[in-house]
Order: C-alpha cells, then sequence, then structure tokens
C-alpha cells in the first residue's frame, strides 16, 4: 500500500513534472498490452491504472491480454508496436530481463521507453488451507520424502517465481517438480483444482485467499515482511537466503518521442496520486513503489546484471 511518506512527496512531483510534458494530448484510443492471462495480478492492476490513465489522457485506454511463452509474446508485441504513443504495455519482472537471458528472444530491454514502474510485489508460497503441510520444513521434508514430485505451479521459466523455486531447491538440496502456466489466475485455478501442491505467487497475488480462509501462506520472499502480511515469516528468517518479487510498470516501444514519453510518465504520476488509483491499489492488496523513467531503467539494467551473472552460474532453461 502507499505510504503515508509517499503520499505526501507526490503533490511535490507532480509539481515537478516538465511543462513540456503537456505538449502531446492523444487523440484516438491507446491500447495496453499484457503480456499475461486475464485475472491476474499484472492483468487486475493493469486494468485498474488503464481505468485512471484514460481521465488524465482524454481517451480510453483498452487492455489486450497477450498471454503465452513466459511473456516473450506480449513484450514482444509490444516491441515491435509503432513508437507513436497509442501502444504501451504493462511489463513485469524478472521476465523482462531473464527471457533475453535465457534465449534468442525478440526483445531486450533497448527494445523500449520505460515510462514508470508502480508495483513492486515480493513473491509468496502458498498451499491450500487443508493442506496437510503446515510449515516451510513440512514442505522441504515432503520434498525430500518424494523427491521431484511435490508439484508447484508458476506464471512460467524465468518468472520470479521459478526463479525463488531453484534458488531454494539449491539452498535446501531438494527437488520439486515444475509445473508453467501462462498467469497466476491459473495457478490459482491449478492449486484449487489440487493440480499442484504448492502454488508460488505474489503475496499480494495470495492475498485476498489467504484472508478467506482458503490458502496458507509458508513464507515470503521479501527482504523483510511486507506490513500487508506482517505475520507470515520471510525465508530469511527461516534460514533460507531466498528473496524474489515482480516489479511491475508502464513500457511503450523503443523511440518514444521524447515529449510523448514526458507526456505518458506525468499521466501515469497523476494516476497514482488519485484517490481512485490508490484505493483499488489497497483493495487488490498491491505494494506501491513509484519510479520514474530515469530510475525504471536503471533498476531493470541493474537486474540484467544481476540475473545475467545467476544464469552463468545456474542456468534456469528446462
Amino acid at each position: 500500500m502507499l505510504s503515508r511518506r509517499a503520499a505526501l512527496a507526490l503533490p511535490a512531483l507532480l509539481a515537478a513534472a516538465p511543462a513540456r510534458a503537456q505538449g502531446w494530448q492523444p487523440d484516438h484510443p491507446l491500447s495496453m498490452i499484457v503480456a499475461y492471462a486475464a485475472g491476474g495480478g499484472t492483468d487486475t492492476a493493469a486494468r485498474l491504472l488503464a481505468r485512471v490513465l484514460e481521465k488524465d489522457l482524454g481517451q480510453p485506454v483498452v487492455v489486450v491480454n497477450r498471454a503465452g511463452a513466459g511473456g516473450e509474446i506480449g513484450f514482444t508485441e509490444l516491441a515491435r508496436a509503432k513508437p507513436d504513443g497509442y501502444t504501451i504495455g504493462f511489463t513485469n519482472t524478472p521476465t523482462i530481463v531473464t527471457v533475453p537471458i535465457e534465449r534468442q528472444a525478440r526483445f531486450s530491454l533497448e527494445s523500449f521507453s520505460f515510462i514508470a514502474n508502480i508495483v513492486d510485489d515480493p513473491g509468496g508460497l502458498w498451499v491450500l488451507t487443508a493442506s496437510p503441510i503446515k510449515t516451510l520444513d513440512d514442505l522441504l521434508a515432503e520434498a525430500r520424502r518424494r523427491p521431484g514430485q511435490v508439484s508447484y505451479g508458476t506464471t512460467g521459466i524465468g518468472s520470479d517465481d521459478h526463479l525463488a523455486m531453484l534458488a531454494l531447491q539449491r539452498a535446501t538440496n531438494t527437488q520439486f517438480l515444475h509445473v508453467p502456466f501462462g498467469g497466476s489466475s491459473q495457478v490459482r485455478t491449478a492449486l484449487f483444482g489440487r493440480t499442484v501442491e504448492l502454488a508460488v505467487v505474489n503475496m499480494g497475488e495470495g492475498l485476498t485467499d489467504w484472508r478467506q480462509g482458503a490458502v496458507r501462506p509458508l513464507g515470503q520472499l521479501a527482504p523483510t515482511r511486507w506490513a500487508a502480511a506482517a505475520e507470515v515469516p520471510t525465508l530469511r528468517e527461516l534460514g533460507h537466503d531466498v528473496v524474489e518479487g515482480s516489479m511491475r510498470g508502464v513500457a511503450a516501444p523503443a523511440g518514444l518521442p521524447p515529449e510523448i514519453l514526458a507526456r505518458l510518465a506525468l499521466a501515469v504520476r497523476r494516476a497514482v496520486a488519485t484517490p481512485e488509483f490508490i484505493a483499488g491499489a489497497q483493495q487488490q492488496q498491491l505494494p506501491l513503489r513509484f519510479l520514474g523513467p530515469e530510475e525504471y531503467t536503471r533498476e531493470l539494467q541493474a537486474l540484467r546484471t544481476n540475473y545475467s551473472r545467476l544464469w552463468a552460474q545456474h542456468p534456469w532453461k528446462e
């Protein structure tokens, strides 16, 4: 949720926005590409932002789901779009960084103009409330009893969920069975249908089911406990140095004219400061972290350096 300190800082940030950002104004609808299935945490956050952005931009923002290949299909479509401001995309880490590392992708970080980051959601490990697995130690014991058979669902190979489980396997000398899906909503369906025994999805995506008593968190993958789930220990606290999460933001194709980038960045900055967005983010349990274009780009470049190093040591391709 948006902290009081961040909320107080937003008016100053808005006042500091460059006057040139007012120069471009769209005259027909925009498309927002989401590289994951409808109904997941990325999709619902994107739809919330699109609804609020429309009011600032004066044009509809239509969400278009292009799920598949761990995000590559949607990110490729965004990268190939015309850089005129009318096609934007909701981006995710680590996949926008890891896909070009693990294979010959049709995009790289240089394929995009990054507009703003909005969410930074730590990973989480979830089982059904009825599961005999009550704790992380129970999970590891079961994995040792049935090596390679305890199934876990993620949003794809190279996702933060997948990388977290690979790190946990290395740290604990265990082996699980990976079942990738096209989005967190599909992982949730698989867990409730008992197709998988463990769901590895972000904390914000599992929080509502937990509050309703349907699932149990075994641990969160944040560096420190997220305030909205303060009862849930981190894996570091449980003795395993595993930290992963998903940053979610907005990007456009590379080559976006500076005045259009500035106008879109201002629109996003204004949107996340509105009472409507803040209320929606709280309802969706979104851990907010706003970064402007330059900060967001630097953060992604740093992630690329870290994940490239990890790939060289422990390739995660299956």
